[in-house]
């Protein structure tokens, strides 16, 4: 099975994430390739598995207005890093993604930790327009939890994304 994982990373935690969740799918048996959204054109096409994860922002996906919020309040709290907008918003990125009829997918994210009702799930609305695209969606959505509005990351999760990631080997 090939296995691509896209993901969009403001500070860092998502990607490490993604890479965690590359490393349960390889433990599992997957060819997998790990890509930053704005580098994974292309690579989509020859998954037999595609798995999508962002940060949550307001409740959701990342978009153009939250980038800039994030880009307008960094500074603001002299430890917290500079967000990475490089890329698209995974708002954006969805929007693009081309139709996935007969390819399983998987969402995660990032948030902070807290309970889900109160910070929202970037996961729940990737997870929505990957079958909007007509993906089939697999495994139930990963969250994985960070300190703060910026991380690091809670102990434990990218063991968490490991076994999650795993575990998509044989979901469906």
């Amino acid at each position: 099975m090939r296995a691509v994982v896209v993901y969009e990373s403001l500070y860092g935690n998502t990607h490490q994430v993604a890479e965690a969740v590359g490393e349960g799918l390889r433990s599992g048996g997957a060819e997998v390739l790990v890509l930053a959204a704005q580098d994974a054109a292309g690579a989509i096409e020859e998954a037999d598995l595609l798995v999508v994860g962002g940060p949550t922002h307001v409740h959701g996906l990342t978009s153009e207005r939250t980038l800039q919020a994030a880009v307008d309040g960094a500074g603001k709290h002299p430890d917290d890093p500079a967000p990475d907008v490089s890329g698209p918003p995974m708002k954006t990125w969805l929007e693009q993604l081309p139709h996935g009829v007969g390819c399983r997918a998987a969402a995660f994210d990032t948030r902070m930790d807290k309970p889900r009702l109160i910070t929202g799930s970037a996961a729940h609305g990737i997870a929505k327009r990957l079958r909007h695209h007509g993906y089939e969606v697999v495994g139930e959505e990963g969250s994985f939890l960070i300190h703060g509005g910026t991380g690091p990351l809670v102990d434990g999760e990218l063991d968490r994304a490991r076994a999650w990631g795993e575990g998509l080997v044989t979901a469906g």
